[in-house]
């Protein structure tokens, strides 16, 4: 029977010992396998110093449990009692890993592998293991003699005997010993195949670099070539013998010892896997041969192999097999590695590298991913390894497959700041150790961080954190991947501002030279300008400089980032020329974390907004405003052009200061745009690309509308004052009357008015024509501001009419002579400054025309096709590929607005929704009516906003508008990111423009045509 009062005192000291779950560990303690150190302090003192000391405990009973007899239990207790090393490592295992708990049990001898280190044993190398793996002579024992080797590196492990760096090292001296019993194991089931070839293992990633984690796949290379005979050839040739094998033989021969050799190691068994071999890192991947000989490794990377094979060669280092082999294939690819940096495509294919694995993230795991997250340990290896990439070529000492010694070495040649390196490398090891203790519990493949707060107890004890085990991990795990994060991109940047300083007595620095190919290797086509601009900018004492210091590192990564990193800098130079002694400007960029980065996009995008921007440098401010970019509506516009127009002494006064908000305005909505397409840190992309076009399209059209207004005023204020002798309109055609202008859209009108009363008509019109004429003279005077063309172009009688009529001369005209073609442009009428009286009256006017009773005669439908059909063969210029002409070309925005038009003027008398100017509304209504298909609708909308942003991002690139896509690849490259697509994917942007345009030319063929 219990005592209540000395169980309460049981659990009491059982919680104080670490214990979470102190009923079940009371009843372990009394079972009878533990008789003998019930109680005993020192068993209870040694569980409470574990990562988990619920777990140790039972892995403790069962391992008692599952001794042959009394006497070897007595025997393992009692020198668990008087032996603290034996103890610390058994519990300490026990504790830690669950999966090796199961080992111990299911072979209860093998606790006897930590009882004792022999001094080779505190660091084991590879001749060791294979003597802990000599006995195994299939694959079952394989795995038990793994397990046992794995046994005494977790045992120094979770001891703290060895650190993070020699754990993995260890780990992969394990493996390599595996690997050659594996390889001896396949030899001896296959004597034949073994004597036909000589075959060598090359271990890549983790195992090559001498680093592999606890759970981890194990790549390799796999080399041939025929077994040479007896005085022939040498290693390399493999022989030229004419008793040696024939190449295709052995190749066969190669392949069935290396197939075997990966089932040995990855198949499961009673005693699970090992760990799965893979040797998809070879040429070609999963589709190449398993096996090559040398000449053909070589020739592949020649010829075909992209930057990331090189990349992965890295780490290549010869592990089994034939050694001389083995050697020759290191020495022979290794030149290869290093010349990597001066390949042709090296700089899109390291910034497709960035992106790829981070993209592949499911978003529900991103901030629990501790290898590919942010600030995570890709972050480091990749940084380390471009870094060698880059300046390995000429600097030897760099060339390490481990990525700690790596990164000393590059502090050491002054290719990394000693800070900085010291910072990551801290951060790489706590980030290794969390992963290694992660894996360690069950043996399983993983990089997540566990929610349980049971699991990050026992991880935040492990690696030594008492007081508070989960907060305690959570804040260092965060402060580390913020290390990461911050570093990842400034150590590439960071030594380039000290190649263009002053450094202070026994500081190493970056060489020009070095310098210069850091910066093309980040894709800066003009390194030496860019060093330049960075002298200019980071050099001297003053505060500006400093400040410049501190912003310069982060700001260059992001230029890197872009199509265009050469304009970016300069841009910015520019920029901070133009704002540098404004008080306002750097602390802008330093302490408001949105702006550098926003401003850093905005600036390497294209040439439209940094010419905007450049022309009043102080609208950076709206970067940093968190509501800056956001779109102002047409009435504020309106408000303060008008306010401004009635502040200027004359007309050109004021149409300059309207053109002027018209120009930050502008800029407004071209840094949303970018911000929204390319996201940042702050603001996510926006996924919904359509809400994107129309956001442009209304913000231009609203910003246009008011500065018509605005230059309405100012002409009639210069000659009649307040009042004009007649009521006058301007009405939004085309794009514009649609609320769907673009960048670089004209700006489509109509001019009505109707004399007031007592004003002669004659005085009334002259009055009106002088307007016109002023405003358009006003709006295109040349400035630093763009202009706005204004275009009347689709008045009755064209180009030959007037340019501006009475509603009743409109009336007139419409009712005899107006042609089907006018009445479809009227579709897209919509009033936008001036009388809205006389708008109103307008639009009431030309309803009937363009929304006719019981739709369009087929003579009506006969001319509309007609017409489309002449439009496409004779105004699509000559040389234009007409798959990619975003305007006239197939399946771009005229065969939709066309169709949409169509489906209007059919059927929008009785349809209310289809009733409106803008092209994707009454495409929505018309699917909503019944009168198109869901998917066809889709496929046509998708086609649309597609075509309008590839024109938008011309103009954003190129500063002037364009409806075919650029033929300059840096060009192409800058519309592709603004797309969406990264470096290296031009070519899929196409592709992909052409599907879908094609697909909705299909349905166009279709509902327009009646195909």
């Amino acid at each position: 029977m219990t005592v209540p009062g000395r169980r309460s005192s049981t659990f009491t000291r059982l919680l104080r010992h670490g214990f979470t779950d102190p009923g079940s560990a009371e009843r372990h303690l009394q079972s009878e396998a533990l008789a003998g150190v019930r109680g005993d302090p020192v068993l209870l003192e040694g569980l409470g110093q574990t990562a988990d000391p619920d777990l140790a405990l039972l892995g403790l009973l069962r391992l008692a449990e599952a001794q042959p007899d009394d006497e070897e239990r007595r025997r393992l207790l009692g020198t668990l009692i008087s032996a603290k090393p034996l103890r610390d490592r058994v519990l300490g295992v026990l504790g830690a890993s669950e999966a090796l708990g199961d080992h111990l049990a299911r072979h209860p001898g093998d606790w006897q592998v930590l009882a004792s280190y022999e001094p080779a044993d505190l660091h084991p190398g590879v001749a060791e293991f294979e003597r802990g793996l000599a006995e195994a002579v299939d694959p079952v024992s394989l795995r038990v003699a793994y397990r046992r080797c794995l046994l005494s590196i977790a045992a120094r492990d979770v001891c703290g005997t060895t650190d993070v760096a020699q754990v993995a090292a260890e780990l992969a001296d394990l493996a390599t010993a595996t690997l050659r019993a594996a390889l001896a194991m396949a030899r001896r089931d296959a004597p034949e195949d073994a004597a036909a070839c000589r075959l060598a293992v090359i271990a890549m990633g983790k195992c090559g670099g001498h680093e592999l984690n606890y759970v981890s796949d194990v790549d390799v290379i796999f080399v041939a070539e025929p077994a040479a005979t007896a005085g022939h050839g040498g290693a390399a040739s493999g022989g030229t013998g004419a008793d040696a094998p024939d190449e295709a033989e052995a190749m066969r021969a190669a392949t069935r010892l290396a197939s075997h050799l990966m089932r040995i190691c990855s198949e499961t068994t009673v005693e699970g896997v090992i760990w799965p071999v893979d040797a998809n890192l070879r040429p070609e991947g999963r589709n190449g041969p398993l096996v090559r000989t040398l000449s053909s490794h070589l020739a592949y990377y020649q010829r075909w192999a992209k930057t990331w094979e090189f990349q992965a060669l890295l780490k290549a280092r010869p592990v089994a097999g034939d050694v001389r082999l083995g050697e020759d294939y290191v020495e022979a690819v290794s030149p290869l590695v290093w010349q990597a940096a001066d390949r042709e495509n090296f700089v899109p294919d390291v910034q497709k590298m960035r992106r790829r694995v981070v993209d592949n993230i499911p978003a529900a795991q991103v901030e629990r991913e501790l290898k590919l997250g942010p600030g995570g340990l890709r972050d480091v290896e990749f940084a380390v390894q471009l870094l060698q990439l880059v300046h390995g070529r000429s600097d030897a000492t760099l060339h390490s497959g481990t990525t700690l010694d790596a990164l000393d070495a590059l502090a050491r040649g002054g290719y990394v700041g000693r800070a900085d390196a010291q910072q990551l490398g801290e951060a790489y090891r706590f980030l290794r150790s969390l992963e290694h203790r992660i894996q360690l519990h069950r043996l399983r493949r993983t990089h997540l961080v566990p929610e349980h707060e049971t699991d990050l107890r026992r991880l935040g004890r492990s690696l030594g954190l008492r007081t508070e085990p989960v907060t305690e991990l959570n804040r260092a795990w965060k402060r580390h991947a913020s290390v990461v994060r911050r570093l990842h991109e400034k150590i590439f940047y960071r030594p380039l501002l000290d190649a263009v300083a002053q450094l202070g007595p026994g500081e190493t620095g970056l060489s020009p030279r070095a310098a210069r190919q850091r910066l093309t290797a980040l894709g800066y086509a003009d390194p030496a300008a860019a060093l330049r601009h960075l002298e200019a900018l980071a050099s001297g004492v003053s505060r500006k400089a400093a400040i410049q210091r501190t912003l310069l590192p982060v700001l260059l990564g992001w230029f890197a980032d872009s199509a265009d990193p050469d304009a970016g800098l300069l841009n910015f130079r520019k920029v901070s020329d133009a704002l540098g002694k404004t008080p306002w400007y750097l602390r802008l960029l330093r302490d408001e974390g949105a702006a550098a980065e926003n401003l850093a996009r905005v600036l390497s995008a294209g040439r439209l907004a940094p010419d905007l921007l450049l022309r009043a440098p102080e609208a950076v401010a709206l970067l940093g405003d968190p509501e800056g970019l956001a779109p102002r509506d047409r009435k504020a516009l309106e408000q303060e052009i008008l306010a401004a127009v009635g502040r200027a002494d004359t007309a050109e006064g004021a149409v300059a200061a309207a053109r002027g908000v018209r120009r930050r305005e502008l800029f407004r909505t071209t840094a949303a745009d970018i911000v929204g397409s390319y996201g940042t840190e702050e603001t996510p992309v926006e996924v919904d690309r359509g809400k994107l076009v129309d956001r442009v399209g209304a913000a231009v059209s609203d910003l246009t509308a008011a500065t018509i207004a605005g230059a309405l005023r100012a002409a009639v204020r210069e000659t009649w004052g307040d009042t004009l002798p007649t009521r006058f309109s301007v009405i939004g055609m085309g794009r514009f009357g649609g609320h769907e202008l673009a960048y670089g859209s004209d700006a489509d009108v109509l001019f009505v008015h109707r004399p007031r009363d007592g004003v002669d008509e004659h005085e009334a019109s002259e009055a009106a024509k002088t307007v016109v004429a002023e405003m358009r003279r006003l709006l295109q005077l040349p400035t630093a501001d763009p202009p706005l063309l204004i275009d009347a172009d689709l008045r009755p009688e064209g180009k030959s009419g007037p340019l501006v009529r009475t509603l009743a001369s409109y009336g007139a005209y419409y009712r005899r002579w107006s042609l089907v073609w006018e009445s479809q442009a009227l579709l897209r009428a919509e009033p936008v400054a001036g009388d809205a009286d006389l708008g109103a009256e307008f639009v009431a006017m030309i309803d009937p025309l363009r929304y006719p009773v019981e739709g369009l005669g087929d003579d009506a439908v006969r001319e509309i096709r007609r017409l489309k059909a002449r439009m496409e063969t004779e105004r699509l210029p000559r040389g234009t590929d007409p798959t990619l002409h975003t305007k006239l070309g197939r399946g771009g925005l005229s065969d939709v607005e066309w169709t949409v038009q169509l489906l209007q003027m059919q059927h929008a008398w009785e349809e209310p929704g289809l009733r409106t100017t803008r092209t994707r509304e009454a495409l929505a209504a018309a699917q909503a009516a019944g009168l198109v298909e869901t998917e066809d609708a889709s496929t046509l909308d998708e086609a649309w906003v597609l075509a309008t942003r590839v024109r938008n991002a011309v103009m954003l690139v190129r500063g002037r508008a364009g409806d075919t896509f650029p033929s300059d690849g840096r060009e192409l490259a800058a519309v592709g990111r603004y797309l969406g697509y990264g470096p290296g994917y031009a070519g899929e942007l196409l592709d992909d423009y052409r599907r879908t345009t094609r697909r909705a030319r299909a349905v166009v063929e279709r509902l327009f045509y009646g195909a």
